[in-house]
């Protein structure tokens, strides 16, 4: 199995209440946005099946980057490349009604077809717009043309794209009045609930805007609800089919930054392996509920078993 995997790497930076007698805040740094994918398929495939990540990093982080991912043995890095400056460094704060706000730094110019094309002759191809200007709409023309001509799936995680950014830095949600275009000729497209909501400015509600966007040679729409599960609305000869996942309850739920990355690199894979949407899904549920026990990237090298044991308990 191959996956290619295309998106902006980060460095996340969590500022958190501090929990000691004078309560000073406390930073917690990852390595974040596309790594959550890489690391979550890495986990997941065998060593004898290859991870093609294409990103770019900042030049002082470009060769612990490309060693911290060689580790899992099955992850290829020709597709990493240094950048001019900074990583993007996406920084967490506390926010209302226990969320996180977000602000992002020295966000990476979008990444040239040049450097994707390479990595497309897999088994599936998965773009997470972890920043929201991971690739302009021009180069996502390119890529589906490319894939489609050798059925390919394409999966598309709109993620930060219905993300603006002001002068603060501060990241805001955003209507896109090209949304279809991104949607268009997708083999599955994956939001959540506040960007299915957000996504146009009809701001249509989700019936609305299923019959709006399915048509758009989408054969499956994801729609995460974070502990609430998920839905998966299925196309089958010009009929909507639709399949509503449980939540699953998570032990101790720490932190749910990456679960949208880590739904979607898991969906993948167990597509790859299946061809079965419904068993995509529901496989990608279940993991991402893991993800929340932890914060950052590493606990997900401890993922099968995990994922083992909440078989064993489940």
């Amino acid at each position: 199995m191959i996956i290619a995997v295309v998106g902006h790497s980060t460095k996340d930076v969590f500022h958190l209440r501090g929990s000691g007698p004078e309560k000073d805040e406390q930073q917690v740094e990852s390595l974040g946005g596309v790594f959550y994918s890489v690391a979550t398929l890495a986990n997941l495939l065998s060593k004898d099946d290859r991870i093609l990540p294409v990103f770019g990093v900042g030049e002082r982080d470009y060769e612990s980057v490309s060693e911290r991912l060689q580790r899992y043995g099955n992850v290829e890095t020709k597709g990493i490349f240094a950048l001019r400056g900074e990583t993007n460094r996406v920084h967490f704060f506390p926010g209302l009604n226990g969320g996180l706000a977000q602000c992002s730094k020295s966000i990476a110019p979008p990444i040239p077809f040049a450097r994707i094309k390479p990595s497309l002759d897999a088994d599936a191809v998965l773009i997470n717009m972890a920043s929201g200007f991971d690739i302009t709409l021009e180069t996502l023309d390119f890529v589906r043309m490319h894939v489609r001509d050798q059925r390919i799936p394409l999966h598309f995680d709109f993620h930060s794209l219905t993300l603006g950014i002001d002068r603060d830095h501060t990241r805001f949600r955003r209507p896109l009045t090209d949304w279809r275009r991104w949607c268009f000729m997708m083999d599955s497209v994956q939001l959540n609930e506040d960007e299915a909501a957000g996504l146009g400015s009809e701001r249509y509600d989700e019936p609305t805007l299923i019959n709006h966007l399915m048509p758009l040679m989408v054969n499956a729409l994801l729609i995460t609800r974070g502990e609430r599960g998920a839905s998966l609305i299925r196309q089958e000869h010009k009929r909507f089919d639709r399949h509503d996942i449980e939540g699953v309850q998570a032990e101790a739920p720490l932190d749910t930054t990456g679960c949208g990355d880590v739904f979607g690199a898991a969906f993948v894979y167990r597509y790859v392996e299946s061809r079965d949407y419904v068993k995509a899904a529901e496989f990608a549920n279940k993991i991402a509920a893991i993800k929340t026990g932890f914060r950052g990237i590493d606990g997900l090298d401890d993922i099968r078993r995990r994922q083992a044991s909440t078989v064993e308990t489940g």
